[in-house]
């Protein structure tokens, strides 16, 4: 039986309107290698997308009354933000890190184990 993982990409921040057609190209043809890898070890993708520049992203958090305080991004000094995710199958935690390893990044990758809310007391 799989276990889900998530797995962030975080790069330097990136406004994908600035990108060449060859840019997006080659970074859409390294994804494409990684679901295929995914997909050859007989797991699957359960979710994944790219995400807008930090500056499009809102920060919510708890005012002291309550109620929600929304700021506007990019947030402090941040050199990395989660620029995508996935959301993927794996027989275990070394199948999950050697499919994550495959998404191309120029940052880095983070990868969680999903927590299995009906398994928590």
């Amino acid at each position: 039986m799989s276990d889900e993982y998530v797995l962030l990409i975080r790069e330097p921040n990136w406004n994908p309107d600035e990108m060449t057609a060859e840019q997006w190209q080659a970074g859409m043809a390294g994804h494409q290698v990684f679901q295929a890898a995914v997909a050859a070890a007989g797991e699957r993708i359960t979710a994944s997308s790219a995400l807008q520049a930090a500056t499009q992203a809102t920060r919510i958090t708890p005012g002291a009354d309550g109620a929600p305080v929304f700021t506007n991004g990019p947030f402090g000094e941040t050199n990395e933000v989660v620029t995508g995710f996935y959301g993927f199958t794996a027989s275990s935690a070394e199948q999950a890190r050697e499919l994550a390893a495959l998404c191309p990044t120029h940052g880095s990758i983070e990868l969680y184990p999903v927590l299995v809310l009906d398994a928590v007391r």
